[in-house]
C-alpha cells in the first residue's frame, strides 16, 4: 500500500487529503504546515507500512502525554489554589484518562479520520478508547511540535474546558471509588482478574471480573487490561449503589 492508498484508508472509508485539512484547520485553528506529521499521529499500526519505526501513531502519543499531564497539572494548579496536592492529582488523573481522552476524540470527529488497516476496522479498533484516547495524545504532540507550547495549551484548555469547568467536586476514578468504599464499609480490598482475553493483537478484548471478598463480583469488557478494570469497578459500584 502506498501513501496515497494510506492516506485514503480512513475508518469510515474516506479521510482524502483535502478533508483532513480541513478538518484540522477547524480542530487547531489553521491548517498545518506539515500535514505528514498528523497522518502518522492518525496511522494505527495495524494499517500496512503503520508498523515501521515514526509511521504510527506511537512516538507522537508518548510526546503529546506528557504535554497533556503538564497543561493540564499547571492549568489545575491555577484554577484550584486551595488544593492539597492529592486532591490536584486526583483531578488530574481523572481528565487525562484514556476514557476521558477519548470522550475529546469523538467531540473532536477523530473517529471519521483514523488510518487504521482493514482487520482492525472490521474488529471495531475505530471505536475503541484505548485507541482513541492514544490517538487524542499523539495529535497533541504533532501539534506541539507544529506551534509550540503556547499553541498546545491553548488547544487543550479549549478541547478539556467543560470537562474541568464542571467538576466543582473532585472526581475519582471508579478504582479508587471502589477501594475507598471497601475500606469504609470494612470490606477486603478489591481483587481483579482477568477472565478472558480475544481477539487479535492489534485490537484485543480483555474480560476481568473484579470481586469484595465474598460480598459482590462484577465483570467488564474493554480493549486494555485497564479499561476492562475500570468498567468492572463501575460495573461493581452500580451494584453496590455506592
Amino acid at each position: 500500500m502506498d501513501l496515497g492508498d494510506r492516506r485514503a484508508a480512513g475508518a469510515g472509508g474516506g479521510g482524502v487529503l483535502s478533508d483532513l485539512s480541513t478538518w484540522l484547520a477547524a480542530t487547531f485553528g489553521r491548517a498545518p504546515q506539515d500535514l505528514a506529521a498528523f497522518e502518522r499521529a492518525l496511522t494505527h499500526r495495524s494499517l500496512e507500512g503503520g508498523s515501521a519505526e515514526g509511521e504510527n501513531y506511537e512516538r507522537l502519543e508518548f510526546l503529546g502525554d506528557r504535554v497533556l499531564g503538564l497543561v493540564m497539572a499547571e492549568w489545575l494548579f491555577e484554577l484550584f489554589p486551595h488544593e492539597p496536592e492529592g486532591q490536584l492529582s486526583k483531578r488530574q488523573n481523572a481528565l487525562v484518562a484514556g476514557a476521558t481522552c477519548a470522550e475529546v476524540a469523538r467531540t473532536l470527529g477523530v473517529p471519521a479520520h483514523l488510518r487504521l488497516g482493514k482487520q482492525a476496522r472490521d474488529d471495531g479498533a475505530g471505536q475503541s478508547e484505548n485507541v482513541l484516547g492514544d490517538v487524542t495524545e499523539s495529535l497533541i504532540g504533532a501539534w506541539y511540535r507544529e506551534a509550540g507550547l503556547d499553541a498546545a495549551r491553548a488547544f487543550i484548555r479549549g478541547a478539556w474546558a467543560d470537562r474541568v469547568h464542571r467538576r466543582d467536586k473532585v472526581p475519582q476514578h471508579p478504582k479508587s471509588r471502589l477501594q475507598e468504599w471497601a475500606a469504609a464499609n470494612n470490606r477486603r480490598v478489591p481483587e481483579y482478574a482477568v477472565t478472558d482475553r480475544s481477539g487479535p493483537h492489534h485490537a484485543p478484548r480483555f474480560t476481568v471480573m473484579v470481586r469484595v471478598g465474598r460480598l459482590a463480583e462484577a465483570s467488564a469488557e474493554g480493549a486494555s487490561k485497564q479499561e476492562a478494570e475500570t468498567a468492572a469497578a463501575t460495573a461493581l459500584l452500580g451494584k453496590l449503589g455506592a
